[in-house]
């Protein structure tokens, strides 16, 4: 008789196996091999959302998840390609300044109809999350954060150049000129660079330039008009290149390098976003790392008024999968579990979507939180627009031939200012 249960379970769990619904996600945010299925416990972008997945693919009864992950650098150009090929993964993650890109061409999935029966509230989503994944009138995805340029700082660093104030917070620059005499107070107290970042890879540098310009009540475009060569853009820039002339930053770091140089103490800050700080914040326990002392503040105000550069990853689904309604089903359950698990993919660093989360107290008591809660009121983006993807990297090459090159300002800028109002026109 104990075979003959033995063999009726066995029987029934290769049935469901093989009847299992499979659901194909795409995603960046990098690899992680053993991220097992403990969304609590994981660190880090890539372990924590693979924990997720995971769990995912492990309780949602009848469905499976294959993670497709991919290069962040190459991934929209990847993810094209699978649409164009008629082959796009059944969800995969999406910035908000790619909605209008991707459901401008009718390639997503209007989930409007459908969010609620699959157990996803909407009501919960902060009025910016809902924002983030609308678009024309319909909800085009499932938003998952707020991400957003932050100053992380080495405070030893800092209290040796006397750059802390009386509370114990680091002491910021309020204006271009301070920004180079702090730079210089590090340098001759430490013989550390003031500042480290992404200038020479990804477009860190591009949100930098963006957050100054926004401060100063400037924009790269506005509708169908360029608005790139203006007085704004070469303030903000010069804002940089000055640090870079004195040899207070290194514009031939990449992001590795510049993450690198910062866990090694040879950087005061690193401008890098939220999702590193769960990272950092366990790098500074280790005590092989000489970064120690770790403090996250808001990206401080050179000029005018506060801003930062921000965006929401969110996931989608293709608007093909809708055909298919087991398929489709089966993804609105995966977006609904990872809906529901908004707290662990906070714990990155993110700012959360869901309200009930951000009034909750496990939100309030992650680490570094209330260092950079003014976040939220100065982040910032450009206007909607199907080209953004192209425009950030003319903005990306002209500003790395400024720095790298030595590309006169005034040139790169006519440059940019000409190839994006060639990309608005189109």
């Amino acid at each position: 008789m104990k075979y003959i249960v033995l063999g009726a379970a066995l029987a029934t769990a290769l049935t469901t196996a093989a009847s299992a619904q499979e659901v194909t996600l795409g995603r960046f945010f990098g690899a992680c091999e053993d991220a097992g299925t403990d969304t609590s416990a994981s660190v880090g972008e890539a372990c924590i959302i693979q924990s997720i997945i995971n769990a995912a693919s492990a309780e949602i009864e009848g469905v499976t998840v294959n993670t497709l992950p991919t290069d962040w650098g190459n991934y929209y150009d990847q993810i094209i390609a699978a649409y164009a090929g008629g082959t796009p993964p059944d969800i995969h993650v999406l910035h908000r300044h790619r909605v209008p890109q991707f459901a401008g061409l009718g390639a997503l999935a209007d989930l409007s109809d459908d969010l609620a029966a699959a157990g996803i509230d909407v009501n919960d989503w902060a009025p910016a999350a809902l924002d983030a994944v609308s678009y024309n009138g319909g909800i085009y995805g499932v938003p998952m954060d707020f991400h957003a340029n932050l100053w992380h700082v080495n405070m030893d660093l800092m209290a040796e150049a006397g750059l802390v104030d009386d509370s114990g917070a680091p002491i910021l620059p309020s204006s271009p000129a301070e920004l180079l005499e702090h730079a210089r107070m590090v340098q001759e107290a430490t013989g550390q660079d003031y500042l480290a970042a992404d200038f020479a890879q990804f477009p860190i540098g591009v949100r930098l330039v963006l957050a100054l310009m926004w401060q100063q009540g400037a924009n790269i475009f506005d509708g169908d008009t360029a608005t790139i060569d203006n007085e704004a853009a070469r303030n903000s820039i010069t804002a940089m290149t000055q640090l870079f002339d004195a040899g207070y930053a290194n514009p031939q770091l990449n992001y590795a390098d510049s993450q690198q140089a910062f866990l090694n103490g040879e950087a005061a800050i690193l401008v890098n976003g939220t999702w590193v700080v769960d990272f950092y914040t366990a790098e500074a326990a280790n005590a092989d790392v000489p970064l120690a002392n770790y403090y996250v503040a808001d990206f401080p105000t050179l000029f005018d008024e506060g801003a930062t550069w921000a965006d929401s990853h969110m996931w989608a689904i293709p608007a093909s999968l809708q055909a298919d309604e087991a398929g489709y089903q089966a993804a609105l359950r995966v977006l609904a579990f990872i809906n529901d698990h908004n707290i662990d993919w906070a714990r990155t660093g993110h700012m959360a979507v869901r309200s009930s989360v951000l009034e909750s107290e496990a939100y309030a008591g992650l680490p570094h939180r209330a260092e950079y809660a003014g976040t939220a009121a100065i982040a910032r983006d450009t206007p909607p627009s199907e080209n953004y993807g192209a425009i950030q990297d003319v903005l990306n090459r002209e500003l790395q031939a400024i720095w790298l090159t030595g590309k006169p300002i005034d040139e790169a800028l006519a440059d940019a200012q000409a190839e994006v109002q060639d990309l608005l026109d189109r």
